[in-house]
């Protein structure tokens, strides 16, 4: 048996087997059932009930479904007024080419875009679970899975979103980059490059893996180190592709400032909404997201203190910087911190040193409010997320 096999083998073993990876499944489902719940409940109580399936496929699953219907454009977008506008050439690529693919069998678009989405959530609950299990033990990996499907606006992982596709590669890459699996690694990075931005962060701490394992062992160098270069070509391939598509070298840049303000400001604009928000701020939801982007910094700084896997932290700290240090919608912000992990580690590895009932108890009043929040800002929140 080869050395991966080994190593697949072990993890598998580590993971409770069929009945462990069952219970993070099982988790998950609760996770979803639970918040589906509550968005029927809200939905129904609100002055414009459009029903749940309807919550699901709302602002950015737009878009999605666009590329994976109609493709991407070849230009820039403009209003009748001749302002540029954001289109389609913002989003990468992998969720709507799922998408598609599912649809080819003769599925719906929007119902294709809801299956890869609950789909790649389950694989991610999978790959979280062994992801936890591979860095410390099994009851590490049902408590993380637990508390990122239950954290405030994990909604996203039932919507026609990425976060689900783009949890499953990241996490799927840094478990087998964990087992020193390299061609599945570097396959998974490279995929979760073109599924999301923060992609890169990702390839990165992959590359990171692939140097601590070079300087540990010389003995075939190239695969490692291959794994690394294949995932780092990611979002620079999708980027120069937009730019030949439309002839213009910044235009993915371009196209995502003039459709929503985004733009790496290093965090002055992420630092004006704290100061605004917290000193006169008009609202509990825009109060709420300054206390959830400050309390991930610190969550992380625990995490880092501790000293968790290098390549991990790599990972969590690179995407916070993505997201602090962008302008942007502020209420955006939580939802793409949610597939850190980094963030999270503290809380699932007390869970799973402290006792059973305590556990239950503080990860059941996490979700409780966790998945509340996410289907209150679906169902009655006015703006996207």
């Amino acid at each position: 048996m080869s050395l991966a096999a080994k190593e697949r083998s072990r993890l598998w073993e580590l993971a409770g087997g069929w009945r462990g990876v069952g219970a993070a499944v099982g988790i998950f489902a609760l996770t979803r059932i639970a918040q589906l719940v509550i968005l029927g409940w809200l939905d129904a109580a609100g002055d414009d009930p459009i029903g749940v399936r309807n919550r699901l496929l709302v602002w950015d699953a737009g878009w999605f479904l666009r590329v994976a219907t109609d493709g991407y454009p070849h230009s820039y977008t403009y209003d009748p007024a001749g302002r540029m506008e954001g289109n389609e050439l913002a989003f990468f690529p992998v969720y709507p080419m799922l998408i598609r693919l599912v649809a080819a069998l003769g599925i719906e678009a929007h119902t294709a875009a809801l299956v890869v989405a609950w789909l790649a959530s389950i694989g991610a609950a999978v790959a979280v679970h062994l992801l936890g299990t591979s860095l410390r033990d099994k009851r590490t990996g049902w408590t993380l899975v637990a508390i990122c499907f239950s954290a405030p606006v994990s909604v996203v992982f039932s919507m026609a979103y990425s976060e689900g596709t783009f949890l499953a590669l990241v996490a799927g890459m840094l478990v087998a980059a964990h087992r020193r699996v390299w061609w599945a690694s570097g396959l998974l990075g490279l995929l979760a490059a073109l599924t999301r931005p923060t992609g890169a962060a990702a390839a990165v701490a992959l590359a990171v893996a692939a140097l601590l394992a070079v300087r540990e062992s010389r003995e075939k160098a190239w695969q490692p180190l291959g794994a690394a270069v294949v995932a780092l070509a990611g979002v620079p391939l999708f980027l120069a592709w937009v730019g030949l598509r439309v002839g213009d070298p910044s235009a993915w840049f371009r196209i995502q400032a003039a459709g929503w303000g985004t733009a790496f400001d290093f965090g002055s604009s992420t630092l004006r909404f704290l100061g605004t928000t917290l000193s006169t701020g008009d609202g509990w939801v825009p109060v709420s997201v300054a206390f959830i982007l400050l309390a991930a910094p610190a969550a992380a700084a625990v995490a880092l203190v501790r000293r968790p896997w290098a390549p991990l932290a790599v990972y969590g700290v690179i995407a916070m910087v993505l997201v602090y240090g962008q302008a942007g919608f502020y209420h955006s912000k939580p939802r793409l911190l949610v597939p850190v992990l980094l963030t999270l580690l503290p809380a699932a590895v007390a869970a799973a040193r402290a006792r059973p009932r305590v556990a239950v108890l503080s990860i059941a009043a996490w979700a409780a409010f966790g998945l509340w929040y996410g289907a209150y800002l679906v169902a009655v929140w006015p703006y996207t997320l």
